[in-house]
């Protein structure tokens, strides 16, 4: 198990392959174990890098407010850690809020960048609460019985047929990558508690970068998914428009979490960047 001293706090993370680095930034009420999609295929090319928020996985998590701040700190101190000069990193979600942050902040430390179903800014206050009641909710659903939690709330991030046939084979190994065993493991996997989910959506509540977006010059990746209602395809073109370095691409018939519904597509988009 490998920790990093960073910003003050522990951090979880784990790497894998060779090459030039590529750091993987998970959304709000996951952790690491997500990118279970898009690992092997990066791994092959990079070395890929995976940890876990503060205040998820198996990561410290200290009891007070986070801040955006806090989130792209942890970054740059686990960077530090690993003598990491550069890289490239992505972030899906929470996890591309942060890595804006972090662009923002730390641009010296980025080569390319990468947005997945992301904001530059949440756009009000209740819908931060809805979104953290819902976690909050699913957390206590998770202990009495996972399976049916994830089965529950998979509409909101995987199309109806995608759902149809993980319930059918749950054992299924969709493109030889995961399962919805595997996927409800992940889930129930040191899951944030209330608290945590507290202390990170004080972070959400923080984001606005909408402003700040035109200073980004590295180059960008945006990726969106088409029928995901969480984070519009509108939202992630407005990054788009305010980052002149950046491409965008629209990944049809998916919703939130299309980078593992459709892994293969996703992930060829990203490495052709990479390589670009």
């Amino acid at each position: 198990m490998s920790y990093a001293n960073a910003n003050g706090i522990k951090i979880f993370f784990e790497e894998f392959g060779k090459g030039d680095p590529v750091i993987l930034v998970h959304g709000f009420g996951s952790n690491r174990l997500e990118w279970i999609a898009q690992k092997p295929a990066l791994s092959k090319k990079f070395k890929v890098i995976i940890f876990d928020n503060r205040g998820a996985g198996k990561s410290d998590r200290p009891n007070y407010p986070y801040t955006m701040e806090m989130f792209a700190d942890d970054i740059a101190g686990l960077m530090g850690f690993l003598n990491i000069k550069s890289a490239n990193i992505i972030g899906v979600s929470l996890g591309g809020m942060i890595v804006q942050n972090f662009i923002l902040k730390y641009p010296h430390l980025v080569n390319k960048m990468v947005l997945i179903s992301t904001f530059p800014g949440f756009p009000n206050q209740q819908g931060i609460e809805m979104y953290k009641k819902g976690l909050i909710n699913l957390y206590y659903a998770t202990l009495k019985d996972p399976a049916k939690s994830f089965f529950d709330t998979a509409k909101n991030g995987y199309t109806r047929n995608f759902v149809r046939e993980m319930k059918e084979n749950p054992k299924k190994k969709f493109y030889g990558l995961f399962s919805a065993e595997d996927i409800i493991k992940i889930k129930s996997t040191d899951p944030p508690t209330p608290q945590d989910i507290e202390n990170c959506a004080n972070a959400i509540v923080g984001h606005e970068v909408r402003a700040l977006l035109p200073k980004i010059k590295n180059k960008t990746l945006i990726i969106c998914a088409a029928k995901d209602k969480l984070s519009p395809v509108a939202v992630n073109e407005q990054i788009h428009k305010s980052i002149s370095n950046s491409v965008f691409k629209i990944v049809e018939d998916v919703g939130h979490d299309a980078k593992t519904e459709k892994a293969p597509e996703i992930n060829k988009i990203i490495l052709d960047f990479l390589h670009s």
